[in-house]
């Protein structure tokens, strides 16, 4: 079920009036009803994948409570591996299967090795699995380093993993952050509503009237580079840099709007990352959920920073790969991390010599957007290949763009609206009553889900 779909409009209305009318009850049945209503969120895809977020819940809600009481060391890192090896074993076979063997077979026939057969499967990629997979691990290893008590109730743990908002694309939730709110009574509050329906309005702005108008101009630059010149193929590129950005931070507007209507605060996933300083900073903006994850449980672990220069860079270099290849199953996504490590490296060690902090603040800002622009045409390409190929048509048959200029507008009606609004969501709605500023964003809501979602279009980040 898509956010931008006349049937989530419809879901959402439903699933909101019984959830609140509910709150009267015990909290069980509360969360017992958002449990149920996530199901059937997800199960709208193939309910046949619910049976994976079934298992996967189950194991972690038992194995995290044997951690939590067993005292002998071995047995508990028995346990988390066993979590480890279930969680990521799913994801690898589902996800991952097919990409290892063929880049095996690829590599053993560089070599001289032929082969008769090759055995690959017809496996469909279920919705999400690397963003709850995540979840759940971030519980079992929290609860290991006792960062977290293991929760009592089963109800509030599968709730936790499942809940609809952040299901398919993020926030990656910690259980830090959102089980403490399951576990307590939530009341109405016309404030969290208001701010969750601007936020699910802005989102589907940025995904419906920008992403979407993107999208078609970006695809026709992509699927054939060799019939534009470079200053064409630089404009679909543009394009599709604040394509990916509003499609992917557009759902996270949507998934936090949504969950503070529900009476929950999940975290921030995106802060105008176009307008980082260097890849650190970009890292930090851009799908914040995900990369406080590898923070957390990757680059900290390995010994982060404090350790010596050799080791940092190995963990650096481990960090970007693991990452690019979370993204997906190819390795136009290894090598985009890859590209993101060479970046960091670049610009943690070669200073500018620019004494102005203003103007060097300027350019360090434009360098980090180009960078990140140009690494994304490996996020886009279907080959390596292809991505070279792209790049260097860009640069070798560079001239005037023969290309519509109206994704310019979409992107400049981006960041009017972002400046002027979002960092003040009450200016637009100024002399608005408390019930008008309600009334107009439903109806607004309303409008833009009715006229624009008949036909809609599916977020970058689904494929993930």
């Amino acid at each position: 079920m898509l956010f931008n779909s006349i049937e989530y409009f419809y879901f959402f209305v439903v699933a909101y009036l019984f959830y609140w009318a509910l709150a009267k009850k015990q909290l069980v049945f509360q969360n017992a009803f958002l449990l149920v209503s996530s199901y059937v969120f997800y199960g709208w895809w193939d309910y046949r994948f619910l049976g994976l977020i079934f298992i996967s819940t189950v194991i972690d809600f038992f194995l995290a409570k044997q951690i939590y009481t067993i005292q002998e060391s071995q047995i508990k890192k028995l346990l988390l591996s066993l979590s480890l090896c279930v969680n990521l074993g799913l994801l690898a076979f589902f996800k991952y299967y097919n990409f290892f063997i063929d880049s095996w077979v690829e590599l053993l026939t560089s070599v001289g090795y032929e082969f008769n057969s090759i055995t690959t499967l017809e496996i469909i990629l279920p919705v999400g699995i690397s963003f709850y997979t995540f979840q759940t691990l971030s519980y079992t290893i929290d609860v290991y380093y006792g960062r977290l008590k293991p929760s009592k109730s089963f109800i509030n743990f599968a709730t936790f993993v499942s809940l609809f908002p952040q299901l398919v694309a993020g926030p990656i939730e910690r259980a830090r952050n959102l089980l403490p709110q399951l576990e307590q009574p939530r009341t109405f509050s016309k404030s969290l509503l208001l701010q969750g329906l601007y936020l699910m309005l802005w989102g589907l702005f940025k995904k419906i009237v920008i992403a979407d108008s993107l999208a078609p101009l970006t695809d026709k630059v992509f699927e054939d580079p060799s019939l534009y010149n470079g200053g064409t193929l630089l404009l679909g590129l543009l394009y599709f840099t604040f394509q990916i950005y509003c499609d992917f931070s557009g759902y996270s507007d949507i998934a936090i709007g949504t969950a503070k209507c529900f009476g929950f605060q999940f975290k921030t996933n995106f802060n105008f990352p176009y307008f980082a300083q260097n890849i650190s900073d970009f890292w930090r903006r851009w799908h914040m959920s995900l990369s406080n994850w590898f923070r957390d449980y990757i680059f900290i672990p390995l010994g982060g920073s404090k350790v010596s220069t050799i080791k940092f860079i190995r963990n650096i270099l481990v960090v970007f790969l693991v990452s690019g290849l979370w993204h997906g199953a190819n390795w136009t996504y290894v090598f985009w991390g890859l590209t993101h490590a060479l970046i960091y490296f670049i610009t943690q060690y070669i200073k500018l010599p620019i004494h102005s902090s203003g103007f060097k603040n300027i350019v360090t800002t434009c360098f980090t957007f180009i960078a990140v622009m140009i690494a994304w045409v490996f996020f886009r390409s279907p080959t390596i290949s292809f991505a070279f190929e792209y790049l260097t048509d860009l640069v070798m048959r560079f001239s005037i763009p023969q290309y519509p200029l109206k994704g310019l507008y979409y992107i400049f009606i981006l960041l009017f609206f972002d400046f002027c609004f979002r960092t003040n969501p009450q200016h637009i709605f100024k002399g608005f009553s408390s019930f008008q500023k309600q009334l107009s964003i439903i109806v607004f809501i309303a409008f833009i889900w009715v006229h624009f979602s008949s036909s809609p279009k599916n977020f970058i980040y689904f494929q993930f």
